[in-house]
């Protein structure tokens, strides 16, 4: 059996047409990604986090795919972090979207906001993704909770 599949990808969650999220790639799965329309990747993983591609710029470019990274760091996201995600997330509506982390629960987290305070998606709908992914720690509510109260 192929793990080569879209849907075979670590975490893999299909947000809309237009955005779909996950744990790592593999370098394979990154053509999955590319044979599925996507044409922007966005990482929020560090570079030495498990599993990470050092070389995942140059596997997405030479594919055709636009890349952004985001640093994240697990313990301590910030808001210049989430700002950086809203801004290319807008940058890029017109584009099929593929967001990733090191298991999609930084991403899940980030993309809750994006969808209920960028896309108007109810905070219920929007809180329905994040916790097929994971319930976050007391570190990421309170970074959610943050961000909220910001946009307000």
């Amino acid at each position: 059996m192929s793990k080569n599949k879209i849907e075979d990808i670590y975490n893999f969650l299909k947000l809309s047409d237009a955005i779909a999220s996950s744990g790592q790639p593999t370098q394979e799965q990154f053509q999955a990604i590319k044979g599925a329309g996507y044409q922007v990747i966005v990482n929020l993983a560090l570079p030495e986090s498990p599993n990470a591609l050092k070389d995942e710029k140059q596997i997405v470019e030479s594919q055709g795919m636009q890349y952004v990274h985001i640093p994240v760091v697990w313990e301590n996201p910030t808001i210049e972090n989430v700002k950086e995600f809203f801004s290319v997330m807008e940058a890029n509506t017109d584009k099929k979207l593929f967001v990733h982390c090191a298991a999609n629960m930084r991403v899940s987290a980030f993309m809750y906001l994006y969808r209920h305070l960028h896309q108007s998606i109810s905070d219920e709908d929007a809180k329905k993704d994040l916790q097929k992914i994971w319930i976050p720690n007391e570190t990421w509510q309170n970074f959610i909770e943050q961000v909220i109260s910001i946009k307000k």
